[in-house]
Order: C-alpha cells, then sequence, then structure tokens
C-alpha cells in the first residue's frame, strides 16, 4: 500500500469513496444531508486535485486501486488582531472504502498527512467530526486528536 497525491485519473474512484461518506452523512442526520448526493461536483474535484494548497491524497493497494483519500485544505493566519500567526493544515475529509476497513489504511493515510503537515511547517492538523460519526471520533482520539471546540444546535 502506497500513499501518494491524487491525479485526474482518480477522480472515479475518489466519487466512489465521496459517495460513500455521503451516505454516512446522510444516514446519521437526514435532516441536513441529501440523500444519494456528493460533496463536490467532476469539476470542483478536477480543481482541487490541481491546486497545491489543497492536496488530496490516496492510498493505493499493489494492484493499483485506490482504497482511501485524505482532503487536505492548508489554511493560513497571518496579520490577525486576535489569532496568532500559524499555518494549518485542515482534514476536509479522509474516508477508506468499507470493504477494506480495519486494515489499517486510515492509519496510513492520516500518518502521510502528519508528515506532509510537518514538512511544509505546520502548527497543527484540524479537521471536523459529525458527532453521530462515533468510529470516525475514536479513530482520531485514538490518533491523539482532542476537541479544539463544540458546535451546538436547537432544532426548531
Amino acid at each position: 500500500m502506497i500513499v501518494r497525491r491524487a491525479t485526474p485519473k482518480d477522480t472515479d474512484r475518489i466519487n466512489d469513496l465521496l459517495f460513500q461518506v455521503a451516505g454516512v452523512h446522510s444516514d446519521g442526520r437526514p435532516d441536513i444531508f441529501k440523500s444519494g448526493s456528493k460533496k463536490y461536483t467532476d469539476e470542483e474535484l478536477l480543481a482541487i486535485i490541481s491546486d497545491d494548497s489543497t492536496p488530496i491524497f490516496v492510498a493505493e493497494d499493489e494492484n493499483g486501486y485506490v482504497c482511501g483519500y485524505a482532503f487536505c485544505i492548508y489554511e493560513i493566519t497571518e496579520g490577525s488582531n486576535l489569532l496568532c500567526d500559524m499555518k494549518t493544515l485542515y482534514i476536509d475529509d479522509l474516508c477508506v472504502d468499507e470493504s477494506v476497513r480495519g486494515k489499517h489504511i486510515g492509519t496510513l493515510l492520516y500518518d502521510h498527512v502528519v508528515r506532509e503537515a510537518k514538512e511544509n511547517g505546520a502548527y497543527r492538523i484540524t479537521l471536523n467530526v459529525w458527532s453521530f460519526n462515533t468510529p470516525a471520533m475514536r479513530f482520531y482520539e485514538k490518533r491523539g486528536l482532542s476537541p479544539l471546540k463544540t458546535v451546538m444546535e436547537q432544532i426548531l
């Protein structure tokens, strides 16, 4: 298994995984997420792949099959009156194909993202996890992440 930057030839497989993630979200919060959809259009996905500030990393097996991905975004805070200057690598989405979960592919992807962040001078890694997604929360806690803030809601 290798982790590498995504290329345009990976879009079909990434789209398959985007639908899997969208299904987790629409199953968990059907009042927020549309069923049968995905986060990005094909055009948006190609633009993300080509932008160095939004790297996508894919885990590829020995047969060239993409088993997972990590969408990342570099965020730079500079010159704020309130916030310290810093570079953050935000994980926008991390997915391992449901057919190969439990084989440490998520850990491989996450560890790659950590190396990428360190090599590029990031101070920290951040991400969001929906509270209904307890397996993801446990995964990230095992990697050493802890809550930064809490978003609360009241349904009216």
